[in-house]
């Protein structure tokens, strides 16, 4: 490198002076250019940000009741949610201002007389080259973007992702996201290949059990049993913020000959549907038992018949005389 500058001469480093001089103004007015743009840019992405904080769906928690009493505290999950946001804010930052100082510097040396074609022409090598070759990484990259700005889900949630596939998400990038099922099996899903997910840990679950009793029991009893027993765990403190809303009893599900089926609907807390419905099944077997209602049973109709008998309500048909045929075709008794 010393020898490079040695081997230019005063007059190459006037004449380069001079030029500078010359493009002086240009070359601030690149500079400042790149700043503004840079600013506008941070401000877009700081306003997105703001945006993925609050996430896409209503955060009817954060700003109701959370069970019987206020919410003190911020909704599971966004604290996850801004820390997320702002992560990828940065990460966008960063990546914006290196592209508008890339432009900036270019355009400053095309300004100081510098051939710019060759960079220009590998630029457009090493872009055609990535378009060919990494459109599956570019297609993951944007969708774990976009999926980590609407907040679709995080670490820690129950997903479906269809065909079958369903568990708790372990790790988020922003290629693949890591799933471990209900078998323990784990699953790498690149974020590309998702096209829709089924979140069942976002902002409140409901519980929907369906109850089935005798189709002898009498309805409307059935139904002030199960309210005062839905009543009584809505009332319980171990369940205070973990079941939402007041129990409903949205009435008679299915009709069959054995059995009537009533359905009944517990708006809870995220990940908190499972437990309240096996609490409240234990809960209804005991109240039934005491209350002596029945739960259904097949009823069945046998039919026993003894070969040779004879079919209910049938007659027996009388014997008819025989005919006897003579030699010349006449019929005649066979007594005669």
């Amino acid at each position: 490198m010393s020898a490079f500058f040695m081997g230019i001469d005063h007059t190459d480093w006037s004449n380069f002076g001079e030029l500078l001089a010359k493009r002086a103004g240009t070359l601030v007015a690149l500079v400042v250019i790149g700043l503004v743009v840079q600013w506008v840019f941070h401000r877009l992405i700081d306003r997105v940000v703001r945006s993925a904080e609050q996430g896409v769906l209503p955060d009817r928690i954060t700003h109701a009741a959370f069970g019987r009493q206020e919410a003190a505290e911020p909704p599971p999950g966004s604290t996850r949610r801004v820390q997320r946001a702002k992560t990828l804010g940065t990460l966008l930052k960063s990546i914006t201002s290196g592209v508008i100082a890339a432009i900036v510097i270019t355009m400053m040396l095309s300004a100081v007389g510098l051939d710019i074609g060759p960079i220009l022409a590998s630029a457009g090598i090493v872009g055609v080259a990535l378009g060919f070759g990494s459109q599956t990484l570019v297609k993951d990259f944007l969708s774990g973007i976009f999926m980590i700005f609407e907040d679709q889900y995080g670490v820690g949630d129950v997903v479906d992702m269809g065909e079958g596939l369903s568990g708790t998400i372990e790790a988020v990038s922003l290629r693949v996201t890591r799933l471990r099922d209900t078998n323990g099996t784990v699953w790498y899903v690149r974020n590309g290949e998702l096209y829709r997910v089924g979140n069942m840990s976002q902002n409140w679950a409901r519980t929907v059990l369906d109850v089935q009793v005798s189709a002898r029991e009498d309805i409307a009893r059935v139904r002030r049993v199960l309210t005062d027993v839905t009543h009584d765990l809505w009332q319980d403190d171990e369940f205070d913020g973990v079941i939402i809303e007041e129990p409903e009893i949205w009435g008679i599900e299915a009709i069959t000959p054995d059995a009537i089926t009533l359905r009944v609907a517990l708006k809870t807390a995220p990940m908190e549907q499972w437990r309240v419905a096996r609490v409240l099944r234990g809960r209804i077997k005991s109240r039934f038992d005491h209350e002596g209602i029945q739960a259904p049973y097949p009823t069945s109709y046998v039919m026993n018949r003894t070969p040779g008998a004879q079919t209910p309500g049938t007659q027996p048909t009388a014997a008819q005389p025989t005919a006897d045929v003579g030699s010349d075709g006449r019929t005649g008794n066979s007594d005669s």
